[in-house]
């Protein structure tokens, strides 16, 4: 799953944004040191808008001049899992008893930086109506 970012060039290094997400900004020295530094932002970026319980911004095809930044595929899936709460008006609570787990394995699912199952994801999608579909 890729998000796309511009790449602006400067003698001091490269800055990136989102134009999608204006929370992330980064930079790097070199072009490595700036899809490393974006690859970490993505990420901490949906875990703002998950403190926040603020809905996240859905992949999109790139434009030209921007540039494909690595997102985790079970990443993007626990995004579809919180705006699919967030629309739904559901709780974590309520995901937990469709799950039959509890509250605190439901809260790990959220947890960015930790691994949790695609087909943990995808059921739980299903389970709310919204069924995973993967292609290539």
């Amino acid at each position: 799953m890729y998000y796309f970012a511009h790449f602006d060039y400067a003698d001091d290094g490269i800055t990136v944004t989102f134009p999608d997400i204006p929370e992330g900004i980064t930079c790097g020295q070199s072009e490595e040191a700036a899809m490393a530094m974006a690859e970490d932002v993505l990420l901490s970026c949906v875990e703002i808008y998950f403190e926040e319980g603020w809905l996240f911004p859905l992949a999109r095809e790139g434009k030209t001049g921007e540039k494909a930044v690595y997102m985790p595929e079970s990443v993007y899936a626990k995004i579809l899992l919180h705006n699919t709460l967030l629309e739904q008006g559901a709780s974590k609570a309520q995901l937990a008893r469709l799950l039959e787990t509890n509250p605190p394995e439901v809260q790990r699912f959220f947890d960015v930086r930790r691994k949790t199952r695609i087909d943990t994801l995808g059921r739980a999608l299903a389970l709310l109506g919204r069924p995973l579909h993967l292609s290539i």
